[in-house]
């Protein structure tokens, strides 16, 4: 392998890298209530503001990337009181407290991981929010009526849920579809067509799109 050169190797202080992010994890708003919140953090309310405190740990989700905050704004408007929500690779579990700290009435959690799960889990306790989590697939759900299915995951998974995300989708229900990258939108809306899903609005964000759909 060669010989290291002296001038380009030097010893550093060991870090515990798994913590050191949460020095830039700070309070964010993102959207007209809805603000992120480190759960470590002593956080007072303004009017009108709507705390969501997260800790990820190993989980994806703290609100700050394009893909979750786009999924948090639009559900804002889109979130009822008492509606029932599915929540389909929840990460951390972040879309199931938001919709729960809207005023949602069921909310239902599902991650193949069981990383996820338990950060979700910790975070719906941290929020004193009662969410049902589990470790399944959308598949593996019974189906029923939702009032809105969100799925902050990739553009390929999106596409392969669709046919059960419809099963489960109440007539005029919605389906908040994220995760997908600008080049796949087409696609992605495309196949929600073909599913008989009605794509409603788009947005973007950095080059990241979330899709919104109807069940007619």
């Amino acid at each position: 392998l060669g010989t290291v050169d002296p001038a380009r190797f030097r010893w550093v202080q060991e870090e515990d890298w798994a913590h050191a992010w949460k020095a830039y994890f700070r309070p964010m708003r993102v959207g007209d209530a809805l603000v992120v919140v480190p759960a470590w953090e002593d956080y007072t309310p303004g009017p009108g503001e709507v705390p969501v405190y997260v800790d990820p740990g190993m989980a994806f989700g703290t609100g700050t990337h394009a893909t979750t905050a786009l999924c948090l704004r639009w559900m804002e408007r889109l979130v009822q009181p008492g509606s029932r929500v599915i929540d389909v690779g929840t990460g951390s579990g972040i879309l199931a407290v938001a919709a729960k700290r809207l005023g949602a009435g069921e909310v239902l959690a599902i991650d193949v991981d069981p990383v996820a799960v338990e950060a979700a889990e910790e975070n719906a306790r941290q929020n004193q929010v009662a969410i049902d989590v589990r470790r399944a697939t959308l598949d593996q759900v019974p189906e029923g009526e939702a009032d809105l299915i969100v799925a902050n995951i990739i553009a390929s998974v999106v596409i392969d849920i669709l046919p059960d995300v419809v099963e489960r989708l109440k007539p005029g229900g919605r389906f908040l579809a994220s995760g997908i990258i600008l080049e796949k939108k087409d696609a992605v809306a495309e196949a929600m067509t073909q599913a008989w899903l009605l794509p409603v609005g788009v947005r973007e964000q950095d080059g990241w799109v979330a899709i919104l759909a109807m069940k007619p």
